[in-house]
């Protein structure tokens, strides 16, 4: 298939997916709010419990032991400032305060929301996985990403960027992110934000209690904390 036909897809998927992510926020993302405050705070609920997780033993995008009694499921954008913020402000404290003790597991999805460059880079991070360099690349990416407006991430772009994050075959990355072979994986993330109403970056699902934005460091401890109870 041809670039340009494969870009043209890219960007009918992220429109129409979008469309339908905005329909269904309101009742979706509300009625998991209002389930999983009652789930975590219920005597009866367990340690663990996020019906997110995947709990995958060799998940190259996921942080943290498959048997920590927290999960953070991260729906995130490369070209969105906020998720950025988070990689660069927030993400690296929990990492250290609770993912390196045992306690929190991260696991990060796609949702790619800002239209084809957001579909590709999303392509990007997975062919960085394939390698190892899964959240080296992710980090990479962040660091560059300017404070205000959406990063420009052309496949020229992504491919520095891999570069820069020690991924050892490029010209396996290049072939990956020109192909459709990721791009069912992209999809079933994103089916999975729809499903449960997250239309906006960053969006994460802390033992099922959602938050919402890039959210200062206390209140992810908050969550976490109370999660753990």
């Amino acid at each position: 298939m041809r670039r340009s036909e494969t870009r043209q897809r890219d960007i009918w998927i992220a429109g129409i997916l979008g469309v339908v992510i905005l329909v269904l926020v309101t009742y979706l993302f509300f009625d998991l709010s209002s389930k999983s405050t009652a789930s975590i705070n219920s005597p009866a609920a367990t340690s663990h419990h996020n019906s997110m997780a995947r709990l995958h033993a060799n998940d190259p995008m996921a942080l943290g032991p498959v048997d920590a009694p927290v999960v953070l499921v991260i729906y995130s954008d490369y070209r969105c400032p906020f998720c950025a913020k988070f990689s660069r402000d927030t993400e690296p404290q929990l990492v250290e305060r609770y993912v390196n003790t045992g306690k929190l597991r991260i696991e990060w999805r796609d949702l790619p929301i800002f239209g084809a460059q957001s579909v590709q880079a999303a392509k990007a991070g997975r062919a960085a996985a394939e390698q190892g360099r899964f959240w080296e690349f992710n980090r990479v990416v962040f660091r560059h990403a300017p404070d205000r407006g959406h990063a420009e991430l052309t496949d020229e772009v992504l491919l520095e960027r891999a570069r820069e994050a020690g991924v050892p075959d490029l010209a396996r990355f290049q072939a990956a992110l020109a192909s459709d072979r990721l791009l069912p994986a992209v999809q079933q993330d994103i089916q999975e934000a729809v499903a449960i109403g997250a239309a906006s970056t960053p969006v994460f699902v802390i033992n099922d209690k959602p938050v919402v934005g890039a959210q200062p460091l206390d209140v992810f401890v908050s969550v976490i904390e109370q999660a753990q109870r």
